[in-house]
C-alpha cells in the first residue's frame, strides 16, 4: 500500500478571538449546568444524570482552555513585539 501524500498545500491556520470564543463557550457550559440543576431529580430518576455533570465537565474544561489560550496569546503578542524590535534594530 502507497503511503498518501497531500496533492495540494494546506491552507494557513484561522486567526481570531480565540479567547473570546473559548470564554463564551466556557459561559455556555457553566449556563447550560445552572439551568439544569433545578431538574436534577427529572434526570435522576432516568438515569441521565450524567447531561448534567457533561455539562459542568465543559464548563470546568473550557476554565483550562481560558488559561491556556490566554497564555498563548500573550506568548504570541510577546515574539510580535520581539520580532518588531529586532527588525527595528537591523534597519
Amino acid at each position: 500500500m502507497a503511503k498518501w501524500t497531500a496533492k495540494h498545500e494546506a491552507p494557513a491556520p484561522l486567526e481570531g478571538p480565540v479567547v473570546a470564543t473559548v470564554t463564551g463557550g466556557t459561559i455556555i457550559w457553566f449556563a447550560m449546568f445552572v439551568v439544569q440543576l433545578p431538574f436534577y431529580g427529572w434526570f435522576a430518576d432516568r438515569d441521565l444524570l450524567w447531561w448534567v455533570w457533561c455539562c459542568a465537565a465543559g464548563g470546568f474544561l473550557g476554565l483550562i482552555g481560558l488559561w491556556y489560550v490566554r497564555g498563548r496569546d500573550a506568548a504570541l503578542k510577546r515574539h510580535a513585539a520581539e520580532q518588531a524590535a529586532r527588525d527595528a534594530r537591523d534597519a
